[in-house]
């Protein structure tokens, strides 16, 4: 491990001859003015998960060619892993309890756009900024005039995804600052190294899930005099990522299951887990605010103008990745909400609501986007973090 450290921050110092501010304001790419980007934590493909050994994957002369075809593609998905843990670093200083929800989402989504010098479908985000607090697990941003503060007492889930050419970076985190859910945190952590140690080429997804939920369930958590078993929520899961997908059709369960589906290579994973102290399940909560159009749809004749512009709105600012209401807005639409009700209704958009399990409960997340390369796995939005 220590070797490896070395030698990519000889690389990153040969490369970066700006340093970054604080708050951050050089977008990345200036940074590293040779379009070499940090390369993510390497692990080695287990001797059992395919035919081939580890070492003759790592040392394959094919394997590497084959590398070689897909050098952009890396490049890009290093490039918002990069703008991914600057992002962060800087949100953990700002982040304090008392704070507006909302200001915390459009200072780190302001920070990630500069960073990634946001233009179009080019490169930018990939979905709105998740803080879905305590029971809420996943899929909280806040709506236009929401006015909730972050308080001390919260578990708060971050998950920010940024794009470059599409190549998305899905990763996230959970904040809390009182240390009496540090070991909720911890299973979860746990859980999600335990997922991308797992996963590989020919990896079987269920078993992947079994090992998740084996770590994540062998912890507990004290809170006020009662002790509480930590389960995996048994109805969400990691998936596959392709170029403007954010959900690719694989799904990664974090529980036991008996899906024999097989991960492939050069595939992108986000292997997220997700760790409570309720019934390990979760419900759609109302007021939604995260949208993807479908990916696969084809033209549906809309009878409403304002339907066909809206739509129109969503294709030129967000094509097929994630936006929510605020994002609307601030693109200019205006009393869009029967429109966006229609695009729904038609399938056009698919809704996203948030997801929570009962109240009272705490949920923590962490998660990671992975490429599995020929020669090896690539954890590219790992950081010194997590």
């Amino acid at each position: 491990k220590a070797k490896k450290k070395r030698k990519s921050n000889k690389s990153k110092k040969s490369a970066a001859t700006l340093q970054q501010t604080n708050p951050p304001t050089i977008p990345v790419r200036d940074l590293f003015p040779n379009g070499q980007f940090p390369i993510g934590e390497i692990q080695e493909y287990k001797t059992d998960q395919d035919g081939q050994t580890a070492q003759n994957r790592m040392t394959s002369e094919e394997k590497k060619s084959l590398e070689q075809m897909h050098e952009d593609m890396y490049q890009e998905i290093r490039h918002g892993a990069e703008v991914h843990r600057q992002t962060r670093k800087y949100m953990k200083e700002f982040i304090k309890p008392g704070m507006k929800l909302m200001d915390i989402c459009e200072e780190l989504e302001n920070t990630a756009r500069r960073l990634i010098q946001e233009k179009g479908l080019e490169a930018g985000l990939a979905f709105p900024t998740g803080v879905s607090r305590n029971n809420c697990a996943a899929h909280f941003t806040p709506n236009p005039n929401d006015t909730a503060v972050l308080e001390y007492d919260d578990v708060t889930k971050i998950d920010f995804g940024v794009h470059v050419n599409g190549r998305v970076i899905d990763c996230a985190f959970t904040l809390a600052y009182n240390p009496k859910y540090d070991k909720l945190l911890e299973a979860v952590q746990e859980a999600t190294n335990t997922g991308i140690k797992a996963a590989g080429i020919d990896a079987i997804l269920g078993e992947v899930g079994a090992a998740i939920q084996e770590v994540m369930e062998s912890y507990e958590l004290e809170l006020d005099g009662k002790t509480y078993p930590i389960r995996s929520i048994r109805n969400l899961n990691g998936h596959s990522v392709a170029q403007y997908r954010i959900h690719a059709g694989k799904t990664v369960p974090i529980v036991k299951s008996n899906d024999p589906t097989r991960m492939e290579e050069n595939e992108c994973f986000a292997i997220e887990t997700f760790g409570t102290t309720g019934k390990g399940l979760v419900h759609d909560d109302p007021d939604c605010s995260h949208y993807i159009k479908n990916f696969d749809v084809t033209k549906v004749p809309l009878r409403l103008q304002t339907s066909r512009t809206l739509l129109n709105l969503i294709n030129k600012n967000f094509g097929t990745l994630g936006f929510c209401k605020r994002w609307l807005e601030r693109a200019g639409a205006t009393r869009y909400q029967m429109a966006l009700k229609d695009l729904c209704d038609k399938g056009i958009v698919d809704p996203h609501p948030p997801l929570s399990d009962i109240k009272g409960s705490y949920s923590a997340q962490f998660e990671h986007t992975i490429i599995l390369r020929p020669t090896c796995k690539e954890v590219v939005s790992r950081g010194d973090d997590y």
